[in-house]
């Protein structure tokens, strides 16, 4: 193994042509210069130097060795460099992937953040609903992942995550807990009252969300008795605010979704006994430690509080 030291020693001596002068550029002692030779001479194999005298000349071996050397110190140099700026937040990259209402509401806050505090990080950005989106993590193709998960009734009337366990493997940065809305045509019936409970609309033809978002919906009116009457699903929001607005269903969505859409043409109306989905930043524990990776966590989070 050949040690980065040992090759600026080992340039200094053929530059000065002595032990003791390469000992002063370098600023240490003759003995010093010596003692790190011998190791490098015991690393490669063979010798590098012929010391006669006074007059210290290289080897064949330790020509090539020095006419290598050169290159290997500029990169070494240049790699320490570009570490450096990532560590020192001065240069990185972040590939975020994010659910679609995550990334017109809290990504884009995090993002201008960020870029102000850390103009050198770079991000990307990709949408995708979960549990894609923690694939994507898994499999190495993002550095975060946005992700959420409903919360279920449990037997004392408490509430816990649906998918317990399923990210026991990530580090997991809880940002906000996201209520659902209930999103009524804004001249039905309930689309005035405070608050409609799911089975007030259990005769309703029905506009569903994503494909979990959809099994979550199945699951709650089931709950309340009855199987819900899906005429359209679509996993773009404005498209199931525009189908309300027809007049040709109602749907339950999250409120971050609404904050992020005008919904024409209908109401959201507060749904009792309250449906919650826990919205979360995922990271991989080694991916954790990466500046660039906590800075954009940091300020997830910080989007999510305002």
């Amino acid at each position: 193994m050949i040690e980065a030291r040992h090759l600026r020693v080992l340039r200094a001596v053929s530059a000065t042509g002595s032990f003791s002068a390469a000992g002063r550029e370098l600023g240490c002692t003759q003995p010093a210069v010596s003692q790190q030779m011998k190791a490098l001479e015991a690393s490669v194999g063979t010798p590098l130097l012929v010391r006669s005298g006074r007059e210290t000349r290289l080897t064949q071996a330790g020509e090539a060795l020095v006419r290598h050397a050169a290159g290997i110190l500029s990169g070494l140099t240049a790699a320490e460099e570009e570490v450096a700026a990532i560590a020192g937040l001065r240069a990185g990259r972040v590939r975020l992937v994010s659910f679609p209402s995550g990334s017109s509401t809290l990504v884009p806050t995090a993002l201008a953040a960020l870029r102000a505090a850390h103009p050198g990080t770079r991000v990307s950005l990709e949408e995708a609903e979960p549990p894609r989106s923690v694939e994507l993590l898994r499999e190495g193709d993002c550095d975060i992942a946005l992700a959420f998960r409903y919360e279920r009734a449990t037997g004392d009337g408490a509430v816990a995550g649906s998918g317990a366990g399923e990210w026991d493997d990530l580090v997991v940065r809880p940002l906000l807990t996201d209520r659902l809305v209930a999103l009524v045509p804004e001249r039905h019936p309930l689309a005035r009252a405070a608050s409609v409970a799911i089975d007030d609309l259990a005769g309703e033809p029905w506009i569903a969300g994503c494909p979990r978002c959809r099994g979550q919906l199945v699951q709650v009116c089931e709950r309340a008795g009855f199987t819900p009457r899906i005429d359209f699903a679509t996993d773009d929001y404005p498209a199931v605010v525009g189908l309300v607005g027809a007049g040709l269903g109602v749907a339950v969505l999250p409120q971050l979704a609404i904050e992020s859409v005008r919904p024409r043409g209908a109401r959201a109306v507060a749904l009792e006994p309250a449906v919650r989905r826990e919205i979360v930043a995922l990271t991989l524990p080694d991916l954790a430690q990466v500046p660039a990776v906590t800075a954009t966590l940091e300020q997830l989070g910080r989007a999510a509080r305002r």
